[in-house]
């Protein structure tokens, strides 16, 4: 568990190493979680309290960028865990904490119960006094630390980045894209929007992209994964690819193979980039690392081609 600027990345385990993480900022003894994985990475964030040198009690916030369950599914149970943190989220999704019973629903449906309990774990409310809904703007105070929540679209309607003031950093959750280490060259990072169902909306994650550049931070806390600099170039990268994707959506648009047809125009944009970056992994890698992703991003663009 590394830190910067008081900022620990924990890996979740969710998936595999370096996949999929949270965040703990501690300023002055007082702690604040941002995003915390699965109901299973639970052990592993209050692990990362004691690397940190403070007590669940001594945690204040549990801040999430959005209720997706690689991102939220352990909101209740680590809340259980902390008795003095509150949880800060975007109003649309304070709902589906304080009653899970819909999100779980939902996900089943597609994935079954089995899989839910298994990938997952069962979610847990949260009592409704202990969620704050913030609106874009609202300040989390981190023993005088602010922390700013801003309304991110684009990715999910419900999706906020945090901006820490002290350290000049963002939390994006997964607003600026996905960046696995396994992809890193001389060149630096290698990024690639998410498009992943239900709510992706171009023009919304364009101009929440810009919106985050115009902040000038030093760097990018990405969920997936860790911290990333170079912030205008890859924006620059994710603009370019969201206009490639949207095209290659519209291409595959009324075929009766469009899933395949899309998936493998998707699998040819990323190679073709990877290599262009550098990266000499050979296709059969690049769909192992982002075989799921390339799954849920032509889905994403499925959804919103039909709506």
């Amino acid at each position: 568990m590394t830190s910067v600027h008081g900022i620990h990345t924990i890996d979740t385990g969710f998936v595999r190493p370096r996949f999929d993480a949270a965040y703990l900022i501690v300023e002055k003894g007082r702690g604040a979680f941002i995003d915390c994985g699965t109901h299973f990475a639970v052990p592993r964030l209050l692990a990362a309290l004691d690397g940190a040198g403070i007590t669940a009690a001594e945690v204040d916030w549990l801040i999430l960028t959005h209720v997706h369950l690689d991102h939220a599914g352990g909101a209740g149970e680590l809340i259980a865990q902390l008795p003095n943190a509150r949880l800060v989220v975007h109003p649309r999704g304070a709902r589906h904490m304080i009653d899970p019973s819909i999100l779980w629903a939902g996900a089943s449906a597609v994935y079954g119960e089995a899989v839910m309990e298994q990938t997952y774990g069962r979610l847990r409310p949260i009592p409704a006094e202990r969620v704050i809904k913030a609106t874009d703007g609202h300040v989390v105070e981190l023993a005088g630390r602010p922390l700013s929540c801003i309304d991110t679209p684009g990715h999910a309607k419900h999706h906020l980045t945090v901006h820490d003031g002290r350290a000049n950093v963002c939390f994006t959750g997964d607003v600026f894209g996905l960046s696995y280490r396994d992809f890193d060259t001389a060149s630096g990072p290698f990024i690639l929007p998410t498009t992943s169902p239900v709510q992706f909306d171009p023009a919304a994650l364009h101009a929440s992209i810009d919106r985050l550049v115009a902040l000038k931070p030093e760097a990018m806390y990405l969920t997936h994964y860790g911290r990333v600099e170079h912030v205008e170039r890859l924006a620059a990268d994710l603009h370019q690819q969201i206009d490639a994707m949207v095209g290659l959506a519209r291409a595959a648009h009324g075929r009766p193979d469009r899933h395949a047809a899309l998936m493998e125009s998707l699998t040819n944009l990323y190679m073709e980039r990877a290599e262009a970056h550098g990266w000499s992994g050979g296709r059969d890698v690049m769909c192992q690392l982002l075989g799921m992703d390339i799954e849920l991003n032509a889905q994403g663009l499925e959804v919103w081609l039909d709506r």
